[in-house]
């Protein structure tokens, strides 16, 4: 048994019940890759070995990684990294096969590893994950809520996610001190058609500001007065007011406004 690290965030999963409920979730075929976060001390590993084509582990410690290698041999492919440096393109690239992506995540960097899983969502079909109750009911938070917020709107964006069970302390070794949550997210061929950078910008700039009008949010962007009275959109309302779509309408508007003034800034030079 390997002693949990706290600087690791580690809260092993004990309970097999819940592991194999994870799994049941998966409905697993043979032509799936999976990639498991964290796998730890193998509980959920054991039900994903002989059920996928191919299974890939990423794991920091290296207690783990010497354990898994013990038990699991061959069946786990194994990278012995941080899971926030690993290229899931380069994973993936010997198979048109989208990624499936589970684990039981350490908390303290949930945030960090959704951003790492939207940066790669072409080629992951999904992810199932364990988190904290209070961050899985922010990823399908709607608006006028006090849970939505950046990442309700980065989740909704992407993916399509969606909260499958609870999960009590009592079920990992050590408990944590918050309840958990399993969460799927199924990834979207497609997002809507807008400048994703500035869209990220626009998104985190106002929920920044969340107290303050839109107006306001996007002053601190250092866009003028002026320039704000000419978008066609209400500035009053507030960021957690607006939909995953009204943030594409004014990222789209935002951009119209910037791409005109380039194309103006571009014809006077040619005059000059």
């Amino acid at each position: 048994m390997i002693t949990p690290k706290k600087s690791l965030g580690q809260n092993f999963l004990r309970d097999d019940n819940v592991a194999r409920k994870i799994v049941q979730h998966l409905h697993l075929n043979p032509a799936d890759i999976v990639l498991e976060i964290g796998p730890g001390s193998g509980m959920l590993t054991k039900y994903l070995v002989g059920k996928c084509r191919r299974l890939i582990g990423v794991e920091i410690d290296q207690r783990a990684v010497d354990l898994l290698r013990e038990t699991v041999g061959e069946d786990m492919e194994i990278l012995a990294q941080d899971i926030r440096t690993v290229n899931l393109r380069e994973v993936g690239r010997e198979s048109a096969t989208p990624l499936r992506v589970v684990g039981n995540i350490p908390y303290y960097i949930t945030s960090e590893i959704l951003f790492w899983l939207f940066e790669h969502r072409e080629v992951v079909q999904d992810a199932t994950l364990m988190m904290q109750i209070e961050v899985a009911r922010r990823l399908n938070a709607k608006p006028r809520t006090k849970e939505y917020g950046i990442l309700s709107v980065a989740s909704q964006f992407y993916a399509e996610p969606r909260l499958l069970f609870k999960v009590s302390p009592n079920s990992f070794f050590p408990p944590p001190e918050v309840e958990s949550a399993v969460v799927n997210l199924v990834f979207k061929k497609t997002v809507p058609d807008c400048d994703r950078e500035l869209f990220h910008i626009v998104v985190r700039s106002t929920f920044g500001k969340r107290r303050k009008t839109l107006r306001n949010g996007l002053k601190y962007l250092g866009i003028e007065e002026a320039k704000l009275d000419k978008l066609h959109f209400d500035l009053s309302r507030r960021p957690e007011e607006l939909s995953v779509q009204d943030f594409v309408t004014l990222t789209q508007e935002l951009s119209s406004w910037r791409i005109a003034v380039e194309d103006d800034r571009s014809l006077e030079s040619k005059r000059d």
